[in-house]
């Protein structure tokens, strides 16, 4: 299992080896160093849990020290299943160089939050008519269901709080690894905004 995080850097246009332009994102890798192996007889499951950006252990919970006794105190610890089989010990370190060029990985990410917004900007409903009778209802849901059930159904669209949600983008292909600057070089777009953590996992 390939796995690494990042912090999300900036967008690019890329010049492929045939001339095309493609939209492509910078990742700043970050070294991890697993701080737990989970195991099935244990856990119930196979996983590796990694921290990545050292901090000052004040700036850790007292708990969460006791969890990373001998190892450095980490700001940010994330979880990855791992195939029956596969063996890690705790302490060992992964960088950018686990990753090749032309690998397909899947990205995982916190979107960007955009607080309380209506139905056209959440949902993309179109909206009434703007004209014709219509006075202040240009961009209301409308009507949200009869009058012979007396609920309102679940699963509703309708407004409320857009993004800050996990978002996982699948089968991107990595067009660049540049290790000496722990940069890596993504074909399309990640979800976040710059300087979001991202869960790198290759296949």
């Amino acid at each position: 299992m390939k796995f690494i995080l990042g912090k999300k850097s900036h967008m690019i246009e890329y010049f492929s080896e045939d001339g095309k332009v493609k939209a492509a994102t910078v990742i700043a890798a970050l070294p991890v160093t697993v701080t737990q192996v989970k195991t099935k007889e244990k856990d119930g499951y196979t996983a590796i849990q990694v921290g990545a950006l050292p901090t000052k252990e004040s700036r850790i919970s007292k708990p969460k020290l006791g969890h990373l006794k001998g190892l450095e105190a980490f700001k940010h610890l994330s979880e990855v299943r791992i195939p029956e089989g596969e063996t890690h010990e705790r302490g060992e370190k992964m960088d950018v160089s686990v990753f090749e060029k032309g690998d397909t990985i899947s990205v995982s990410g916190i979107t960007k939050a955009k607080g309380f917004q209506g139905v056209v900007k959440r949902h993309g409903f179109a909206g009434g008519p703007r004209s014709h009778g219509q006075k202040h209802s240009e961009r209301e849901p409308g009507s949200i269901g009869g009058g012979l059930r007396t609920r309102v159904p679940k699963a509703m669209r309708m407004a409320g709080r857009m993004g800050g949600e996990i978002v996982t983008v699948s089968n991107l292909k990595i067009l660049e690894v540049i290790a000496e600057e722990n940069l890596i070089v993504i074909s399309g777009a990640v979800p976040g905004r710059r300087g979001t953590v991202l869960e790198i996992t290759g296949k």
